[in-house]
């Protein structure tokens, strides 16, 4: 077979090549072509140099060639997998530290709540140029792969108003999946059957077989609870599982940010989270792990590069749903995953116009969405909570409109619990002017917004949050690391 996938963001080193080693475990797709394409000529530089020594050690006929010319990178591509950071972290910092001054600490911050929501207003006008492209300058049936949050977001614009081939992918199923299998002894997650049904990031096992046995609420509680590590670490998920009933795919730290009840208090925020890792609700702490893995893979880039000197060993392709849908589209070998789309009738208590993610099989037909599913009350409500607000930021971004945009931050369930209607707007007007470069959209309403900040009476505070922790040197990295290699 020979077709082109184009890959924008292809900046984002590390999981470029695992999508593009993913990739090249399929026997019939050696012969294809990827291009690379990224605003940063020095990010794509390091990326091709990767993905070059990949072919070269393997014997590959793969072409691979990057330019910062995004046209030119999706003309004739069959595929377009998007996996961008629109701001970088340099906005992404702003997302964490100015809803922090109004008593809003978020951990990630890139779905909901302020951050994610002012992260969507950053992607969607990005979202819509590739739209234009693809539309304009890829194969007339490609398929658009979105792996960048705020994925829901993300996705509603380009099905809605970019009119392309859609589809969003995330990995929380499948590390969910891992967990519940592991705590009830599998030897493998392919032992568990489930369900497993809801939004991004808000998605829930409604139905689990173990080897064939249904597994109950109870017993699952009993099995997270006696494990050593879940037990500490996933305390807000299990607390959960014991009210709702169901188990939810999303981190501990992640699914804190979109729940009203958790992190609303400072002083019982760290009741709730665990510091072990940044996932389980470190303040900021995806922007820490961020920051430290730019800095580590650019200090440590020789080590990368000898590294994609090794054979490529299918044995270790990975979870991720790309190669595998790519795979199924083309040789017909059917796939079974979970997929961001729009919802039509696929799960019933939720609307029509949602992105939901659900199971869905996988051909050379399409994606086909298992229809007719019924999420438990209380997850279609607290799924309802974030589709509202999901829907007003992406109508707020496509409109340049600051007082939808406004409503929707104050319509999020974290943001709602923490500040008043006047911290919001407030905190709106700051979030706009700090990231105006980013928010071609807004542009007519920075001059105004600044004027409303200059005679701003809402008190604000300098908060790091309820658990922040600084940012490592490479120093403190490499120490870290050889401690756990000579422990291990």
């Amino acid at each position: 077979m020979s077709f082109k996938i184009a890959i924008i963001g292809a900046g984002s080193v590390g999981f470029t090549k695992k999508l593009f080693t993913d990739i090249l475990c399929v026997p019939e797709f050696q012969d294809i072509e990827f291009a690379l394409t990224d605003i940063s000529e020095h990010n794509l530089g390091m990326i091709k140099a990767i993905l070059d020594r990949i072919v070269e050690a393997n014997s590959l006929p793969t072409k691979v060639t990057a330019t910062t010319n995004r046209r030119e990178a999706l003309e004739g591509a069959r595929y377009i997998i998007s996996c961008v950071r629109v701001g970088g972290l340099e906005a992404y910092a702003d997302d964490i530290r100015i809803p922090l001054k109004y008593g809003i600490d978020q951990c990630v911050g890139d779905t909901i709540c302020a951050g994610g929501i002012l992260y969507g207003q950053r992607n969607i006008p990005v979202i819509l140029d590739f739209c234009r492209d693809i539309r304009e300058v890829a194969d007339t049936n490609a398929k658009f792969l979105n792996y960048a949050n705020p994925m829901a977001m993300n996705t509603w614009a380009a099905i809605e108003y970019g009119k392309v081939d859609t589809v969003g992918l995330c990995h929380g199923v499948q590390h969910g999946a891992a967990q519940i299998a592991e705590v009830l002894g599998a030897k493998s997650s392919r032992e568990l059957d489930y369900v497993c049904s809801g939004i991004n990031h808000q998605t829930w096992f409604i139905e689990l077989k173990l080897n064939g046995r249904p597994i109950g609420k109870d017993e699952l509680v009993a099995a997270f609870e006696a494990h050593p590590v879940y037990s500490k670490q996933e305390k807000l998920r299990i607390d959960v599982l014991k009210r709702f009933g169901v188990y939810s795919t999303e981190s501990n730290g992640h699914l804190s940010e979109y729940l009203p009840w958790y992190r609303k208090r400072p002083d019982e925020i760290t009741r709730w989270i665990d510091m072990s890792d940044w996932i389980h609700g470190e303040t900021g702490g995806y922007l820490r792990y961020s920051t430290e893995t730019r800095n580590w893979f650019e200090t440590e880039y020789p080590q990368f590069l000898e590294a994609a000197s090794k054979p490529i060993d299918p044995a270790k392709r990975s979870n991720e749903h790309a190669s595998h849908i790519l795979e199924a589209l083309e040789t017909n070998r059917v796939y079974r995953g979970h997929f961001n789309v729009k919802n039509n009738g696929v799960i019933t208590n939720l609307p029509q116009d949602a992105i939901i993610e659900s199971p869905g099989f996988v051909d050379r037909f399409g994606i086909n969405m298992a229809a007719g599913i019924t999420l438990p009350e209380a997850c279609a409500a607290t799924c309802m909570a974030s589709i509202n607000v999901q829907r007003m930021s992406v109508h707020a971004a496509i409109a340049g409109d600051i007082d939808l945009l406004k409503l929707a931050v104050l319509h999020d369930p974290l943001v709602g619990a923490v500040s008043t209607p006047e911290e919001v707007w407030q905190m709106v007007d700051e979030m706009v002017v700090a990231e105006a470069a980013w928010l071609p959209q807004y542009a007519h309403a920075v001059p105004a917004a600044k004027e409303r900040l200059s005679k701003a009476h809402v008190k604000t505070r300098e908060w790091v949050g309820a658990a922040r922790r600084s940012v490592r040197s490479i120093e403190e990295l490499r120490a870290e690391k050889a401690a756990l290699k000579q422990a291990g």
